[in-house]
């Protein structure tokens, strides 16, 4: 497993150590289970950016704290120059660029997401959280599965919707498609 998988995860150990929760506590609040927690607090997985924003919820920190091991200091605005962000591969298939790491007590998490294309048959990995969500595509078509539903989004369609229900996102067509992604918390 990469380096920086490595250091989130121990990130996020440290801080349900602090903050005084056992696995089974958090597992609760974070609607997973054990085995599956203790894959990602060991390193073994990715941990999904969907997980990592309720963590942070959850400890009271912004996920900048998760990805660099520093707090967001930046009040009254941030900028993030291109090809700066700090890029996140979380789940198989997805690289995320978070697009406001600097900025401190965020209420949303603007993020740069590029969906590549799975390979014919390839299961889909359905992910739920609590807020919603919106995405505005910018290249690209995909299918986007949200609660048992499926529809097809291209280049300028947008889409919001609640992500409690399981969701997932296919790119159509061989191709990658890239959107930008805001998880309102």
């Amino acid at each position: 497993m990469p380096e920086h998988v490595r250091e989130i995860a121990e990130r996020l150990g440290a801080m349900r150590d602090i903050s005084g929760f056992s696995v089974e506590e958090l597992c609760l609040k974070l609607n997973l289970s054990a085995e599956e927690y203790i894959r990602m607090e060991s390193g073994e997985v990715d941990i999904p950016i969907s997980v990592l924003c309720e963590a942070a919820d959850i400890f009271g920190v912004s996920v900048t704290e998760f990805l660099t091991g520093d707090r967001a200091k930046c009040r009254m605005y941030s900028v993030v120059r291109k090809d700066r962000g700090i890029g996140v591969e979380r789940t198989a298939g997805y690289d995320y660029t978070a697009l406001a790491y600097g900025f401190a007590q965020r209420r949303v998490e603007p993020l740069m997401v590029t969906v590549e294309p799975k390979a014919d048959g390839a299961p889909l990995h359905l992910n739920s959280h609590s807020g919603q969500e919106f995405h505005y595509v910018l290249e690209g078509k995909m299918s986007v599965h949200i609660g048992g539903k499926s529809v097809d989004v291209s280049e300028g369609d947008s889409l919001y919707f609640d992500s409690s229900f399981p969701h997932a996102m296919i790119a159509l067509e061989g191709k990658p498609a890239k959107l930008l992604v805001v998880v309102i918390k």
